[in-house]
Order: C-alpha cells, then sequence, then structure tokens
C-alpha cells in the first residue's frame, strides 16, 4: 500500500489550494478514504472522509463549506479542494486509506496560510 500526498504550498489568506492522493498497491475503490491535518502541537485530526466505499461525505465544522473530498476510482486517486483559505489551516495533511481494518497513511504535504 503506498499513499503519496502532493499539491502542499504556501498560499496567502483566502486563496485556494488542491491536494491530492495518488494510491497504489491495493483496490482504491473499496478502501474508506479520508483527508487528516496536524499542526504544530496538535493532534491530528480529521479534515474530511467518505463515509463509505464512495458516497457520502463528512467534514470538520471548521472546513465546511471551504473544503471538498473526491476521489476518482478510475484514477486512484483522491482530492481535496481548498478554498478561502486561513491562517488556522496551517497545517501537515495527510490522506488515509482504511481497508480490512486496517489504516494506511501517507508521508503528508505541508500547506502554510500566511501573507
Amino acid at each position: 500500500v503506498q499513499l503519496v500526498e502532493s499539491g502542499g504550498g504556501l498560499v496567502q489568506p483566502g486563496g485556494s489550494l488542491r491536494l491530492s492522493c495518488a494510491a497504489s498497491g491495493f483496490t482504491f475503490s473499496s478502501a474508506v478514504m479520508s483527508w487528516y491535518r496536524q499542526a504544530p502541537g496538535k493532534e491530528r485530526e480529521l479534515v474530511a472522509g467518505f463515509l463509505s466505499f464512495g458516497g457520502l461525505r463528512n467534514y470538520a465544522d471548521s472546513v465546511k463549506g471551504r473544503f471538498t473530498i473526491s476521489r476518482d476510482n478510475a484514477d486512484n486517486t483522491m482530492y481535496l479542494q481548498m478554498n478561502s483559505l486561513k491562517p488556522e489551516d496551517t497545517a501537515v495533511y495527510y490522506c488515509k486509506a482504511r481497508r480490512g481494518g486496517s489504516d494506511y497513511w501517507g508521508q503528508g504535504t505541508q500547506v502554510t496560510v500566511s501573507s
């Protein structure tokens, strides 16, 4: 199982970024996928996720209306579109795959929101 995040970077407040999570080594369409983030000195938290193999989505209250999670099963890729970014969104963002009762994590991508 391999998960590789990309798309992070430095962006000004109010800006946008699109994160990608490229998956390999497992049947992507049958995995429950989600995005987490961890800011310095804080615990890792759920940002957005699929509640099942591809249907319902849930979002942290802090990102509702600004972030959108999506997936392309044909391309084995999950996305996180982040709009109206705020300084408090600064964190390392991780994708997670859950399958067969086990969780698999990517290495993370840094998102910094600063003027």
